[in-house]
């Protein structure tokens, strides 16, 4: 698949698919004889997986330390499975602190909804 393709499969940029090679979160993107990036599917399930570390606000970083453990091999499964543990923990603080958020949220609406049935 070519740059264009797997923006438009992905919904990231091209610019974004480049600067992804750039900083080592894309390794081995074969080319073509003119040059042309060509991607493969192991590639798109790579970008899916990243695309899921992106919206669990994996920094950018963290993402390259793993992508640069997974280019080294199986020696690297314990290091990949603990830097994901602790992601993971930092996920599950943040969605207990969302849901406290989601509770007291919650309160101030019914507070207003028990105000409007007051005044109505």
């Amino acid at each position: 698949m070519r740059i264009r393709d797997v923006a438009k499969a992905t919904g990231l940029t091209a610019h974004t698919l480049r600067w992804y090679e750039k900083i080592g979160l894309l390794r081995s993107v074969e080319r073509d004889r003119g040059g042309r990036r060509l991607f493969t599917q192991d590639d798109l399930r790579w970008l899916e997986f990243i695309g899921r570390l992106r919206e669990m606000d994996m920094p950018v970083r963290e993402m390259v330390r793993y992508a640069e453990l997974r280019e080294q091999g199986d020696a690297t499964l314990a290091a990949r499975r603990e830097l994901l543990e602790a992601h993971r923990q930092r996920v599950r603080e943040r969605m207990d602190r969302l849901a406290a958020c989601l509770t007291h949220l919650d309160d101030k609406i019914a507070w207003y909804r028990g105000q409007e049935d007051d005044h109505a």
